[in-house]
């Protein structure tokens, strides 16, 4: 336990900051898994999914919260899988 009073509010603050990260991060893990199950058994929301991941790791990239070269990263292999879904399917 820290016995200075700046560390003690910097360890206040960096808790509520866990908290408030912590359900933006779990809502684009959620959407992204989401997109990929979608993904796998090629229902008719596949696009849908995808488009609700895309968005929801955009946001947490815009606040900090996941680094955004990881976000590209993920967005890129969405929409890569989604490409060789459509084109698969024609």
């Amino acid at each position: 336990m820290a016995n200075i009073q700046s560390q003690i509010k910097r360890n206040r603050q960096n808790e509520k900051r866990r908290l408030r990260n912590r359900t933006i991060r779990g809502a684009a893990r959620t959407a992204d898994n989401a997109a990929r199950k979608a993904l796998a058994t090629s229902t008719p929301e596949t696009k849908e999914a995808v488009m609700t991941a895309i968005s929801a790791l955009d946001k947490a990239a815009e606040k900090g919260i996941i680094h955004k070269n990881n976000v590209a990263r993920r967005k890129s292999r969405l929409m890569k899988r989604l490409a060789a879904l459509t084109t698969k399917s024609e």
